[in-house]
């Protein structure tokens, strides 16, 4: 009883407050000078990250695991301050920029950088693969290809919250990019990519849900999806790393888009697809390394290990019926 209680009434509830709070913010905060409400978020972003201990210390471990004993720019944990103040403020400002939808708008707060390479790329008909790594910017990165006139999709999994799923899926749409919910959505990637059609697609994140390998991420092997390989092996789209950073001294935007990765085969198609998957991690992780404070040290990106692994497509399998119980 209680468990339904909490899935029939709380829950909705929880959902309707969370979302009246998200619409009046964006709401009263587009009545309010911009500076004056980031200035208000990075503060909270500030406060939370100094009183949260459990978000430190991740970020401060994460930050070990990718640099060691490497001179970075700042210690791990003004990293890790000024990262969630960069996510803080790029949020609020997709919430304050929602009512623009033309490149003349955007470019107002954007600088856009290397529009030659994903008009190459997109001129040669076979899609674009735009591989875009969790910079605070990361909402903006996947709207900027159809603002700037690229047809553009992009996957994204249903938001538990109903309502604020419709909005984050109208904010989008409303620029322009097609929406195309995760489940058993390959085949559907595979026909628009052929059509000619630009993808936005991430792999910087943990995830035993997505098909993947164990490859290298700073030096240490991290559970990476391999979806981005297997769609550029299917339709020969071209890989393009692309990224918004959040400049603090200005409030401004650029958004960077970088020469295609060129594409390698190799004797087996799960050769083919780790080694282009590790060429992938690697461009993503110069971007990190040129810009530490632009990436999100709060995920557990090498949360997964190999045993872990076997353990979860083990249950799973059990779950599924696949063994017997005597098995």
């Amino acid at each position: 009883m209680t468990s339904k209680f909490r899935i029939y009434f709380i829950r909705p509830v929880r959902g309707l407050i969370v979302y009246g709070v998200v619409v009046s913010f964006m709401v009263v905060g587009k009545l309010l000078p911009r500076q004056l409400v980031l200035w208000w978020h990075g503060w909270l972003a500030t406060c939370f990250y100094s009183l949260s201990k459990h978000t430190r210390t991740i970020v401060r471990k994460n930050l070990e695991t990718a640099f060691g004993e490497e001179t970075v720019a700042g210690s791990y944990q003004e990293i890790g301050r000024r990262a969630h103040v960069g996510f803080a403020k790029a949020f609020t400002d997709y919430a304050l920029m929602s009512h623009l939808k033309t490149r003349r708008q955007f470019e107002r707060y954007f600088t856009i950088e290397g529009e030659e390479f994903l008009k190459a790329a997109y001129e040669q008909g076979r899609g674009v693969l735009c591989l875009v790594p969790h910079t605070p910017g990361l909402e903006f990165s996947a709207i900027m290809p159809p603002i700037m006139g690229y047809r553009t999709m992009g996957v994204s999994s249903r938001i538990h919250n109903p309502a604020l799923n419709r909005m984050m899926v109208g904010l989008r749409e409303k620029r322009g990019m097609a929406n195309i919910e995760r489940n058993h959505c390959f085949h559907t990637l595979v026909e628009r990519l052929k059509k000619g059609e630009c993808l936005i697609i991430m792999i910087d994140q943990d995830n035993v849900h997505i098909r993947g390998e164990f490859l290298s991420f700073f030096g240490k092997r991290a559970y990476t999806p391999i979806g981005c390989a297997r769609l550029a092996l299917a339709t020969g789209a071209p890989v393009l790393p692309m990224f918004t950073i959040r400049h603090e001294e200005s409030d401004r935007y650029t958004f960077r888009i970088l020469p295609e990765i060129p594409f390698e085969r190799k004797e087996t198609d799960l050769e083919t697809f780790r080694h282009n998957t590790q060429n992938y991690n690697d461009a993503l992780e110069r971007i990190i390394r040129e810009y530490p404070d632009q990436w999100v040290w709060g995920h557990l990106r090498w949360k997964t290990t190999p045993e872990y692994m076997r353990q979860y497509i083990i249950a799973k399998r059990i779950g599924e019926g696949h063994y017997s119980s005597s098995s």
